[in-house]
């Protein structure tokens, strides 16, 4: 499998400055969207009830890298450099728009949720450079054997741009959607649905424009992309459930954590990696772009899945308090 999946590496995926700038705009119409669900009260949940959102994000902000490179070093030997990174980059990313969905669909916390997302977006502007260049320099040094990783290293050069970008991609939408929502709550009512529902078409838009010119390749690759993603997937929900367990959370924060850890923004990863400052056209993204790309897809495969299993399963038989 290592040997295809470097192959996939090399793959280009340059786009023209036009096809970059509607990317851009797209995950901001998004980014809007999750946003004007997002109040006040939300913030407010960490002073109420500080223990299940703490737990949460630390699972989403620590324990999801630290899992992605133990599964990196456990597999190494079966993946490639860029699909490694493409991992790493995932989990260096904010919690995802559709998992506010997904944990209502759970009957889930809700709300627990929506504060999780709004917080990890928040902590994203500094935390999604950092990460990825924090987890891809352990896997640089210590699984390649600090073997030369050009793709951590132009990262390392433009980290200051990665964290412009995140701003103007997720900081500032979640600012005016949140003022918006406040203002405007007779709108916001009305466009929060179709958003959310644009929100999915929108991720296959930029997937299908990203893949445009090497789709056949993509397509050859698809059953060794589509294992590792099941994997890195289920480890991280997995992991989610065990470690809001392990903290005595109740049953349905159990499920917003685990979601949450599950679905992430990697619509952000996938413009971040077609951004040219910040990784140059000479790069060998090809596998990272693939893994980015097939986890938003099957994330909300996954999520459907394990909301409807959680939504007609009678929480009274298994709530932990």
């Amino acid at each position: 499998m290592a040997s295809s999946l470097t192959e996939l590496d090399s793959l280009e995926l340059n786009l023209s400055s036009e096809n970059l700038t509607l990317l851009n705009i797209i995950l901001g119409i998004v980014m809007f969207g999750v946003a004007i669900g997002i109040g006040a009260n939300d913030f407010k949940q960490v002073i109420r009830k500080p223990k299940s959102i703490v737990v949460g994000l630390v699972g989403q902000l620590l324990l999801l890298p630290i899992l992605t490179t133990i599964l990196i070093y456990l597999f190494n030997d079966f993946i490639s450099p860029g699909i490694a990174m493409g991992m790493i980059l995932v989990a260096s990313c904010p919690g995802g728009n559709i998992s506010n969905f997904m944990v209502h669909l759970a009957k889930g916390n809700t709300a627990l949720s929506v504060s999780m997302t709004a917080f990890s977006t928040l902590f994203a502007i500094v935390l999604t450079p950092f990460n990825f260049y924090f987890w891809g320099k352990v896997y640089t040094d210590w699984i390649m054997g600090s073997a030369e990783n050009p793709l951590l290293q132009s990262l390392q050069i433009d980290v200051l741009e990665v964290g412009k970008s995140v701003f103007l991609l997720l900081g500032l939408p979640l600012l005016l959607g949140m003022l918006f929502a406040k203002y405007y709550p007779v709108a916001k009512a009305k466009i929060e649905d179709p958003l959310r529902k644009f929100s999915i078409l929108a991720f296959i838009a930029i997937v299908v424009i990203a893949f445009s010119k090497n789709t056949g390749a993509f397509l050859e690759h698809i059953s060794a992309i589509f294992t590792v993603v099941l994997i890195h997937n289920a480890v991280v929900i997995s992991g989610g459930w065990i470690w809001s367990g392990m903290n005595r959370l109740p049953y349905s924060d159990r499920k917003s954590v685990s979601i949450e850890m599950g679905i992430q923004n990697s619509g952000l990863g996938l413009v971040l990696l077609l951004n040219p400052n910040i990784f140059p056209a000479h790069l060998p993204i090809g596998g990272m772009a693939a893994i980015t790309a097939w986890w938003g897809i099957w994330h909300i495969v996954a999520g459907l899945i394990l909301a409807y299993y959680w939504r007609r399963r009678p929480s009274t038989l298994t709530e932990l308090t």
